[in-house]
């Protein structure tokens, strides 16, 4: 079967209704009027495209590769994959400095991590930010997340590993970049629950980034070799992989497959956010948890891009409502508009901010003491265009936890 024919069938852009409802509910669309939409970008540039690769439109890059005319489009056409597709098929091949950069999260925090209070001060720096504006396009008013001295997969081998296998449950935990270069407090609030629920985690053999920057940005046979050795680690694991990013979880689950063309069919039901997770144990009565009373938050829940392609938000709004000290609104399905790394360049600021202004004013409104979303990227989003922090949902039900009490519920 030819490539060509094999992108008409798992795509299904011949199905396309022309309805444009797929444009009404992009976030590009809404604020760059040079973009052209999903519809022209992805079916009607498709048809021309596998004619003739000379009609790749350059405007493609201006998609943020959020799925949200996926989630909107009513004849299932798979139209941020024909996008995505086209620009690794037929986009430039010579990646800028500055894309392989921000796209190798592994080589970055590994060097960064080593002198992370330098390089938290250097990047904070005003001529540093400028100068990074002028010779890298990386805008100057984009903040960068801190890093963390010491890795999350450093915590985890010198306090807790040994103490894993005592646990007659057992699941793995994908961590990803953020939480080992940037925030461990993340991963060490997994294991905290887990553990209180009786569950040991360990970590998969080999864990490389998910991949989806290196996609992105146009690093594609990196974006496979290391989509090959997650789920290799993953078969090997034989166990439930949890995850605590929205991003990770759909990229290994669906953009393997449908854009690495790296087949996980075998592991892809083992691979689980951990609040759906959680919240099934819960729900099947296999396990029992308890909170604090003292615990009181009235968090704002923003729905992440790719959170609401998969569906799976219900699991960490009932998670925290189950809290009884917690006043939980339901933020508006928008998107942040940083779009990973999407947002730190200087040609997309303009349209990152513009795309996440209605979120941004309506948190500001709803008198939140935070904000919880299961995407690290959207968490950067908010804190900097906003004044509310940002907690992943883990991390609430890690600080509302009643450890104690937790573990004698699930001794019984």
């Amino acid at each position: 079967m030819k490539k060509e024919q094999y992108s008409i069938s798992e795509d299904n852009f011949e199905q396309c209704l022309k309805c444009t409802v797929c444009t009404v509910y992009c976030p590009v669309s809404s604020v760059n009027p040079l973009y052209p939409g999903p519809k022209q970008a992805g079916p009607d540039g498709e048809r021309l495209r596998l004619k003739d690769k000379a009609f790749f439109d350059e405007t493609l890059k201006m998609c943020l590769n959020c799925k949200r005319c996926e989630v909107a489009c009513p004849s299932g056409v798979k139209i941020g994959d024909i996008i995505q597709r086209a620009r690794m098929n037929y986009g430039p091949k010579k990646v800028k400095f500055r894309d392989m950069i921000l796209a190798n999260t592994d080589f970055v925090g590994t060097m960064a991590n080593i002198v992370a209070p330098v390089v938290n001060f250097t990047l904070g720096m005003k001529p540093v930010k400028v100068v990074m504006d002028k010779v890298m396009a990386i805008d100057h008013r984009r903040s960068f997340p801190k890093y963390s001295a010491t890795k999350f997969e450093t915590w985890y081998k010198r306090n807790v590993a040994s103490k894993q296998s005592q646990y007659a449950n057992q699941v793995s935990y994908f961590h990803g970049c953020y939480v080992n270069y940037n925030f461990p407090k993340l991963g060490q609030d997994l294991v905290k629950i887990m553990n209180a629920l009786g569950y040991g985690v360990q970590l998969l053999e080999k864990e490389k980034c998910c991949g989806v920057a290196l996609m992105s940005n146009g690093l594609i046979d990196q974006a496979t070799k290391q989509a090959k050795q997650n789920i290799t680690s993953i078969r090997k694991s034989g166990l439930k992989v949890l995850t605590t990013s929205s991003t990770c979880t759909f990229t290994m689950r669906d953009e393997y497959p449908h854009l690495l063309d790296v087949d996980n069919a075998d592991v892809r039901d083992n691979i689980s956010l951990a609040t759906r997770f959680i919240y099934q144990l819960l729900e099947d009565g296999k396990v029992k948890i308890a909170f604090r009373k003292d615990y009181k938050a009235r968090i704002g829940y923003q729905t992440a891009c790719h959170m609401e392609k998969m569906g799976w938000k219900i699991y960490s709004i009932l998670l925290m409502k189950m809290i009884p000290g917690v006043d939980l609104i339901e933020l508006d399905s928008t998107c942040c508009g940083i779009g990973g790394t999407y947002g730190f360049k200087k040609e997309n600021y303009e349209t990152s901010q513009k795309i996440g202004s209605p979120l941004f004013k309506q948190i500001e409104e709803s008198k939140l003491d935070f904000v919880a979303t299961d995407c690290e990227t959207c968490k950067w989003q908010i804190e900097m265009s906003t004044s509310k922090q940002v907690q992943n949902p883990i991390s609430v039900i890690a600080d509302a936890i009643d450890v104690e009490e937790t573990i004698k519920l699930n001794k019984k």
